[in-house]
C-alpha cells in the first residue's frame, strides 16, 4: 500500500522507513531505524529526486506510482549516489524506459560503477549553477563535494524555495507519523541524533559544508528538504546556523566530555574523582563515557556538542587500550578543532598511553592540550596523587567557566 504525503502543492513525500536496519553503513547503531527520504514534483515534465535503499524499494515503487497519478516519469535527479539513495534506480529505469536521469560526471562515473546499465540519450550532466525547466518551475543545481560524497550536489526549486539537500541536515532515525520537524519537538527528541548524524556522517567534512552553506546564504529557502529525518519549513535558520557551528568545529557549549577505558576499574575510579572536582568547580556539563560500552559514534558527537575531551585509558599491550584506539582513531578522522584536550594514563608495568596519544591528537589543528606534564596512575590512583588531579581539574574548569 501507498504512503504518499503532500509538502505544497504537487510536491509529494514517497520516501521510506527501515525499521529493521541496526547499524547504519553498518557501522553507526540506529535504534531507532532509518528514513530514506525521496521526493516527487509534478509540473509539465515530472521529477523524481534520488531514490532509497533497497531495503525499502517495493514501498517505494508503490509510492512513486501514487504519486506521479498514472503520468510517465520524465526525470530523475540524483543528488547523492551513495546505495541508501541509489538502490531503486535501476527498479526505477525499468519501469519508467524513457526516464532521463540528471547528474553531475561524477554521479554517472560513479553510476557505472556500481550498475551495468546502458545512459546514451537518457542523461544530462549538469554543472555549478545549471538548470532545467520542468514548466512552472526551475530546477537548480549547485555542487556540494564531500558533503560526504565526491558527486553530491543540492537541487533548488527557485518558484517555491524547495532545497533538496541531500545527505546535508539529514538526522538518524525512521519518521514516526510526522514528517517536518516543527511538528515534533526536535530540540529535545531529535538533535542528538541529527548532531550524532553529522558527526559522524559528514563530520570530517566541514570545510566543504561551510562552503555548501555560504552558497545557501543567498537563496530563498522555504523548504529544507534532507535524504533523511524530518523535513524543515520552520525555523530553517536555526538548523543552518546547527550546521554552521558544528561545520567550522564551534562548541556549542561550554563542557566537558570524558572519555575513559578502564579493565579493572582503576582508571574509572579515577575519573570519578576527577569529575566529583570539576563539579565542585562549578562546571555543569559533564558528560561520561565508557568506551567498552558506547559506541564511539555517541562519543565523537558529544565532543562536537563540548568544549573539552579528558582520554583517560589503560595501557593494554604496550599500546592504548583497542577500545580507546578505535574512538582516537575516529576522532582524528573528524579533523576536531578549536578544543581542550587532556590525556590521564594508566599501566601496572609499562603505562604509555600519554605517548602515543599525544601524537594522534597533534594531528589535529587548532587545539589545546591542558596537562603539559603525564598524569600517570600506576594500577591504582594512590593519595599522594589527589593534589595533582586537583590541579589537573582546575586547569580544566579554568577552560570553561569564564
Amino acid at each position: 500500500m501507498h504512503n504518499v504525503k503532500t509538502i505544497i502543492n504537487d510536491v509529494y513525500y514517497v520516501g521510506v522507513n527501515d525499521r529493521r536496519i541496526t547499524l547504519f553503513e553498518n557501522t553507526h547503531p540506529v535504534e531507532r531505524g532509518m528514513a530514506y527520504n525521496s521526493y516527487v514534483i509534478l509540473d509539465e515534465k515530472t521529477v523524481l529526486l534520488d531514490t532509497v535503499d533497497k531495503a525499502g524499494g517495493q514501498q517505494f515503487m508503490e509510492n512513486v506510482i501514487h504519486a506521479l497519478r498514472g503520468r510517465d516519469l520524465d526525470y530523475l535527479v540524483i543528488n547523492h549516489m551513495e546505495p541508501d539513495h541509489c538502490g531503486s534506480i535501476v527498479d526505477i529505469m525499468r519501469r519508467y524506459p524513457n526516464v532521463v536521469l540528471v547528474g553531475n560526471s561524477t554521479t554517472f562515473r560513479l553510476l557505472d560503477q556500481f550498475y551495468d546499465i546502458g545512459l546514451q540519450g537518457r542523461k544530462i550532466d549538469v554543472k555549478e549553477n545549471d538548470t532545467l525547466n520542468i514548466g512552472k518551475r526551475t530546477l537548480r543545481f549547485f555542487m556540494a563535494p564531500m558533503v560526504h560524497w565526491p558527486e553530491v550536489m543540492v537541487t533548488f526549486e527557485e518558484s517555491e524555495g524547495l532545497l533538496f539537500s541531500a545527505d546535508a541536515f539529514g538526522t538518524f532515525g525512521a519518521l514516526e507519523g510526522n514528517l517536518f520537524a516543527d511538528q515534533i519537538n526536535f530540540a529535545e527528541l531529535l538533535l542528538d541524533e541529527a548532531r550524532r548524524y553529522y558527526s559522524n556522517i559528514i563530520g570530517k567534512y566541514g570545510a566543504q559544508t561551510l562552503s555548501l552553506l555560504n552558497k545557501l546564504e543567498k537563496l530563498n529557502i522555504r523548504f529544507l528538504l534532507p535524504l533523511h529525518g524530518p523535513l524543515w519549513r520552520e525555523n530553517i535558520s536555526w538548523y543552518v546556523d546547527k550546521y554552521r557551528r558544528w561545520a567550522s568545529y564551534t562548541p556549542e557549549e561550554k563542557g566537558v566530555v570524558i572519555a575513559f577505558a578502564s579493565i579493572y576499574g582503576n582508571t574509572e575510579e579515577v575519573i570519578d574523582i576527577l569529575a566529583g572536582y570539576l563539579a565542585d568547580l562549578g562546571v555543569n556539563n559533564i558528560r561520561i563515557h565508557d568506551v567498552s560500552s558506547t559506541d564511539p559514534s555517541y562519543i565523537l558527537s558529544d565532543v562536537f556538542r563540548y568544549s573539552g575531551l579528558i582520554i583517560a585509558s589503560s595501557t593494554y599491550n604496550f599500546k592504548i587500550f583497542p577500545r580507546m584506539e578505535t574512538f582516537l582513531s575516529d576522532l582524528v578522522s573528524s579533523n576536531m578543532q578549536k578544543r581542550s584536550f587532556a590525556v590521564i594514563e594508566n599501566g601496572s608495568w609499562a603505562p604509555n598511553v600519554d605517548s602515543l596519544v599525544r601524537p594522534a591528537l597533534a594531528k589535529l589543528n587548532n587545539n589545546s592540550i591542558i596537562n603539559v606534564e603525564k598524569f600517570t596512575v600506576k594500577s591504582s590512583l594512590k593519595t599522594f596523587q589527589l593534589d595533582a588531579l586537583r590541579k589537573l581539574a582546575q586547569a580544566i574548569a579554568n577552560t570553561i567557566i569564564e
